[in-house]
């Protein structure tokens, strides 16, 4: 009875194990026709602050590289073929740009010069920009003319209208960073927000703001419904995971899956993304 009861627990392992197998494979495969990139997760977002000259105003959003992790060498033409095809009138960036392991970010930035946009590129630091790199990135930026918003608001003109852009510098100091720039800002004006955690629109007040920004949270890397997830990125836990979520003032922030890995190097049921953000006057 015994040895019965073990083959049959056995088989049942083994039947587990391909299971597993399978939903790993099915659940990490890419939809989308861009190698490295697993989908073009598209927002419509209706403000009646917008300016009517922005009216379709198109945003391209990517975050978390991690370069290189899982996102690798190979999957920079897949990824700049995918932003390019956004169609974008700006392109923001949000943190996180070398790996753990290492990484030439020289090279991720080159790619990224290929997506041209009329206003430019826009970037924000992630918590894996410290010591060399840092300055690594900061380098990069410079010499690929990537607009670096640490704590500051830039302002994007079409004819005589505009919106602002707000970049926050190392959202986890707040005791340096505590105080939002967009508290000196009109209520009127309609304001974007460019913040690597998404935690950062719960932890301060940052009134004035019509639409923030993320990413950092990797949706969890692997999750359940988009509900559940083991990783733990957040301080929220999974209230902020992905997607298009509100802090406790009613403010909507966007976060992003990412494109890289962190801690390890896998990713179910959280593919992997860019994020093209279409703004809308709301009559």
């Amino acid at each position: 009875m015994y040895f019965k009861m073990m083959k049959r627990l056995n088989l049942l392992a083994g039947y587990l194990v391909v299971l597993c197998v399978l939903l790993s494979s099915c659940a990490t495969a890419s939809f989308s026709k861009y190698k490295g990139v697993g989908r073009v997760k598209r927002y419509d977002f209706y403000s009646a602050q917008l300016p009517d000259s922005f009216d379709g105003f198109r945003v391209a959003f990517a975050s978390d590289f991690h370069y290189e992790s899982r996102f690798t060498a190979c999957r920079l033409p897949g990824m700049c073929q995918a932003l390019r095809s956004l169609d974008a009138d700006v392109l923001l960036l949000g943190g996180d740009y070398r790996g753990r392991n290492g990484g030439d970010v020289t090279q991720l930035f080159q790619a990224l010069k290929t997506v041209e946009t009329p206003c430019g590129t826009y970037a924000v630091m992630g918590n894996h920009e410290r010591g060399q790199a840092d300055s690594l990135a900061r380098k990069a930026m410079q010499a690929t003319g990537v607009h670096l918003l640490e704590h500051e608001v830039d302002t994007l003109w079409r004819g005589k209208e505009y919106i602002l852009l707000c970049g926050i510098r190392n959202p986890f100091d707040l005791k340096r960073n505590g105080v939002s720039p967009t508290l000196a800002l009109r209520e009127e004006d309609f304001v974007l927000m460019l913040v690597h955690t998404p935690d950062y629109v719960e932890d301060v007040n940052v009134s004035h703001t019509d639409l923030a920004l993320a990413g950092h949270t990797h949706g969890g890397q692997v999750s359940l419904f988009r509900r559940w997830t083991p990783a733990h990125f957040s301080k929220y836990g999974n209230r902020f995971l992905t997607g298009l979520k509100y802090n406790s003032a009613g403010i909507p922030v966007i976060i992003t899956n990412g494109l890289g890995t962190s801690r390890k190097d896998v990713r179910l049921f959280t593919p992997s993304e860019v994020v093209l953000v279409v703004l809308h006057k709301k009559k």
